[in-house]
């Protein structure tokens, strides 16, 4: 099973297109899981716990590991062994960089890490995707138009007559021809999600911005689904793991969970109007910005499109799995919801590293 074909098994079992971000903040846990890495896990687990039949997956931000040595890197690993086989684990690590480079970053984040999706910035283009991509039973989730207020500096930019989100949109819908790409495109956004909906196709959306930063959930799940008819995650974070300092810290997250889901079935089954939000545009310019989009050169649009050829000496990645077809436009099938069985499995190998 491809992490596709996993992530839509886990929508429609547990019925939920929520994807709790897994950032462990010492500063807003509560005092007495904030002593020692043994502390955290334990707070991670009564969270998983608790919330694992209320969500599509699970996000840890690996900056929230890595900050704390190989101490936190071991309390990773150890945390995603204990999120249910079903449920996807997306590792947010936006990486990007050259070929090889990359291939290790790969092996990294699938391997060590067991991750089945993974956050990537696509800024250094295909080559630094590729060893990602052919991971064929895995899937990466690439940024398009993120919920920061800086992403106006460089994806709002206009090239060849489009804002630059739109060609990140298109290349990668290009080259999802393994059908395990996805992109990363922010709630606070809602317009130019509907847009960026359009050309992804049946790529899912992972959509961050919900609660603290502002965004609406109920545009985010409507515009991002295009009417609950193509697959989308809406990550939440903070709002759900510290919905409590106290004992019932774990119930709280619940709580709200259900309350997300349920708001999202509402939308679902048409009884109840999507919530407007006073969230400026993300094309509305600081006051001082030029109201004009910037220019910026750029090389033919097919520059990128023809990477086989340029890339045909590179090395098979290490399962040997065999390269994909660079001139096959790709042809998505799925869409969620339509499983429904819920049965999914890991393989044996991944059962193992998972249950260490």
């Amino acid at each position: 099973m491809n992490a596709m074909d996993k992530l839509l098994k886990a929508q429609s079992r547990n019925r939920s297109m929520i994807c709790v971000g897994l950032d462990l903040d010492t500063k807003k846990m509560p005092p007495e899981f904030t002593k020692s890495t043994k502390g955290m896990f334990d707070f991670a687990c009564k969270m998983i716990e608790a919330t694992a039949d209320q969500v599509c997956a699970y996000k840890p931000n690996i900056a929230f590991y890595e900050s704390l040595g190989h101490e936190g890197l071991s309390l990773l690993r150890q945390i995603v062994t204990r999120i249910p086989d079903h449920i996807p684990v997306i590792l947010d690590a936006k990486r990007g960089d050259i070929g090889n480079t990359a291939q290790h970053y790969a092996q990294a984040l699938y391997e060590y890490f067991n991750a089945d999706w993974v956050t990537l910035n696509p800024y250094m283009g295909y080559d630094s995707l590729r060893p990602f991509i052919e991971h064929k039973d895995k899937g990466a989730f690439i940024l398009c138009l993120t919920s920061n207020s800086g992403s106006k500096d460089f994806q709002m930019l206009t090239v060849e007559g489009r804002p630059l989100y739109e060609v990140v949109a298109d290349k990668v819908a290009y080259w999802n021809k393994a059908r395990n790409l996805g992109l990363v495109v922010g709630a606070t956004a809602p317009e130019q999600l509907v847009d960026i909906r359009k050309i992804a196709g049946d790529m899912p959306l992972l959509i961050p911005g919900v609660g603290a930063q502002g965004g609406s959930l109920d545009l985010a799940a409507i515009n991002g689904t295009d009417g609950f008819r193509k697959p989308a995650l809406i990550n939440v974070s903070r709002s759900v793991l510290y919905a409590s300092e106290g004992a019932d810290f774990a119930q709280k997250a619940r709580a709200e969970l259900m309350r997300l889901n349920a708001e999202v079935s509402k939308l679902r089954s048409g009884q109840a109007e999507p919530e407007q939000t006073d969230q400026p545009q993300q094309d509305n310019r600081e006051q001082g910005d030029s109201e004009q989009p910037q220019q910026v050169a750029s090389s033919s649009s097919q520059e990128t499109d023809n990477r086989s050829s340029e890339d045909g000496s590179s090395q098979q990645n290490q399962d040997n799995r065999p390269q994909q077809d660079q001139n096959v436009p790709p042809q998505p099938e799925n869409r969620w919801p339509r499983t429904t069985d819920g049965s999914s499995q890991r393989t044996q190998s991944d059962s193992n590293d998972r249950r260490e």
